[in-house]
């Protein structure tokens, strides 16, 4: 019988350090996320499935996921850091006057017949603790544009790796 109670006991203090253990991984490391939408087409497609790294800091054009409203998380790619002024003109991205070649928008750039990919704008000047963020699909995404910037402290973490569908897992470049 105490033999019986020492095992029960073993595989409950397993399963207990097993659960506090991953619970610790998701809260404060790694979390899973889904695309939901085609705001960052064609980088992103609807449902992938994503893994959400919690460490480090986002940098530009990382891809971030952060609460947009208190029901819903955007995944977005940082464009414009705190201090930037960030201009679009003739489809190219500005930051601070400096021209900025974005690789993951040239297949879709050049699919284009009517028209930029990315409207003109102009924003003048990214707040302290704050980013500038926009979707890939610069015609169909509710972004900075619309929203404004987005506080550091909203973003949950920065993701680049594509876990499922298992045909398109791939990890995503700058």
């Amino acid at each position: 019988m105490t033999r019986k109670k020492n095992e029960l006991w073993e595989w409950i203090k397993a399963l207990a350090i097993a659960v506090i253990l991953a619970a610790t991984i998701r809260y404060f490391l790694f979390a899973p996320i889904v695309v939901d939408g085609l705001s960052m087409m064609p980088t992103l497609q609807n449902e992938d499935r994503m893994i959400v790294n919690k460490i480090g800091s986002p940098e530009r054009f990382d891809i971030v996921v952060f609460h947009a409203t208190e029901e819903k998380d955007y995944i977005k790619r940082i464009i414009g850091l705190p201090g930037d002024y960030i201009e679009y003109k003739d489809d190219t991205l500005y930051v601070n006057g400096k021209a900025y070649e974005e690789a993951y928008l040239d297949q879709y750039k050049s699919e284009l017949v009517d028209g930029p990919l990315t409207e003109p704008f102009v924003f003048e000047r990214v707040p302290e603790g704050q980013v500038f963020v926009m979707g890939d699909n610069r015609r169909f995404s509710k972004d900075s544009r619309h929203i404004g910037p987005v506080p550091m402290e909203e973003i949950l973490g920065k993701t680049n790796l594509v876990y499922w569908p298992l045909s398109d897992v791939r990890i995503i470049k700058k």
